[in-house]
């Protein structure tokens, strides 16, 4: 069996089962090693070498958790989730549809301007969440759609928009990669390229939204009255500084293109401001590291699983024998580079590092089989935003379940991962085969 195909498979199948997705990473990976002939030495010193590839991200997460941290003591979410559990005690029973969905469109707009006009991607999930997961379980809203929801506004801006984070994944890595490879991308429009692959991931978005979990669900509002509803003092003050802060960390990130640097910068204009004391600082500093502790180690232990995978080569052996059952069937080929981009970005956990090792053999496979190059553009791009929903080991399925699961009750596989799996790869491997035959 192809050492990719099994290494990702084992991965899944613990972590369907429970086992912790870091142990289940180290399992993968040492079982795709070992079948790829590295031997458990060679399987070692490819997982420790792609360690530090998951280290920068993993210490930026750290950070963004501690500004995260410090936004919250200053009031700014609690304000928030307060005014927003007034208007329910307000409202008659039965009458809380409304505000239902502009909690929905709420997260829904910063989910997705955490991509581009406020690049700090998934630090504002454990910010905003937590503080709001009384009133959501008051509302009885299922946190799987909720799951959903902030999954669509992390990944669908960067796979469409050429803006923040998605000008980097789409200049910088998408179309810098398919050049590099061999096909001429001048005057390629990557929007157009995308626009169908994202439709999916709406049509995925409205299916969760409309149809899977409209209902309601109830949870223990004891607990999520123990895990969050804490007394936070603010005042106008106390929010302004904030306010501050997050525009100086957004102009900094952008001016140095380092979310290390904005999120310090943020937090010491709190220290600064005296919003947070500076006898307090060290605790609030480590209770923020803490609190994205285990995304930064998920990241970073998914690193060392990519390395093994890219070291056995067996990544080229899954699409040459790809390759062979396409012959020249442009429909099956299509197909066949999307499912192996799927497979590589469920083991990974991140279309930015899979792009680059799927992009150097799609892209002469697809000129061969006559796409065009705004066709191949579409195949790698949506072979390789193929699987981050759903991946157990994604940011974007791990920055929900951070916030969600504030007080124990939700569970990352079977109330992220599952749930954002059969909303949008599926979708998205239907309507990115359509693009690639229509294009």
């Amino acid at each position: 069996m192809n050492a990719v195909i099994a290494a990702v498979g084992i991965m899944l199948v613990l972590s369907l089962c429970r086992v912790h997705v870091v142990v289940a990473l180290i399992i993968g990976a040492l079982a795709g090693g070992l079948l790829g002939g590295l031997g458990v030495e060679g399987t070692q010193k490819a997982f420790n070498q792609g360690l530090g590839g998951g280290a920068t991200v993993a210490l930026s997460y750290a950070l963004l958790g501690a500004f995260a941290v410090a936004i919250a003591k200053s009031g700014l979410a609690h304000a928030l989730a307060d005014r927003a559990l007034a208007l329910v005690d307000r409202q008659q029973a039965g009458a809380g549809g409304a505000l239902k969905w502009l909690l929905i469109a709420l997260l829904l707009a910063v989910a997705i301007s955490s991509q581009n006009l406020l690049p700090i991607h998934i630090a504002f999930i454990p910010l905003l969440v937590p503080p709001l997961l009384y009133v959501l379980s008051k509302l009885q809203l299922d946190r799987r759609l909720i799951a959903c929801v902030l999954t669509f506004g992390l990944i669908t801006p960067y796979m469409f928009l050429p803006v923040g984070f998605g000008g980097i994944f789409l200049n910088e890595i998408l179309l810098a990669n398919v050049a590099k490879s061999g096909v001429d991308v001048t005057g390629i429009s990557i929007t157009q390229a995308m626009a169908i692959p994202a439709l999916g991931m709406l049509v995925g978005l409205l299916v969760a939204v409309l149809f899977s979990y409209r209902g309601k669900r109830v949870y223990d509002l004891e607990k999520v009255a123990q895990a969050e509803r804490v007394d936070v003092q603010y005042n106008p003050l106390s929010l302004l500084v904030a306010g501050l802060a997050i525009a100086a960390a957004f102009v900094v990130q952008l001016w140095l293109d380092s979310m290390i640097i904005g999120a310090l910068v943020g937090f010491v204009i709190f220290s600064v401001s005296g919003v947070v004391r500076w006898k307090e600082a060290d605790g609030l500093f480590t209770e923020g590291m803490k609190m994205m502790a285990m995304i930064g180690f998920i990241m970073i232990a998914a690193a060392g699983f990519a390395e093994v995978m890219k070291t056995t080569g067996e990544v080229k052996t899954l699409v040459d024998s790809s390759a062979a059952l396409i012959g020249h069937n442009k429909a099956v080929g299509a197909l066949l580079m999307l499912l192996v981009g799927l497979l590589v970005t469920m083991g990974i956990g991140s279309s930015f590092s899979t792009i680059p090792i799927i992009a150097a053999i799609f892209v002469p496979l697809g000129v061969q089989l006559g796409f065009s190059p705004l066709a191949i553009v579409c195949i790698v791009g949506t072979a390789g935003a193929l699987g981050d929903a759903g991946s157990p080991a994604s940011d974007s399925t791990l920055g929900p379940t951070s916030g969600l699961n504030a007080d124990g009750q939700h569970n990352h596989i079977w109330d992220s991962v599952v749930p954002t799996f059969l909303h949008y790869n599926l979708p998205l491997l239907a309507f990115g085969w359509a693009a690639a035959m229509l294009l």
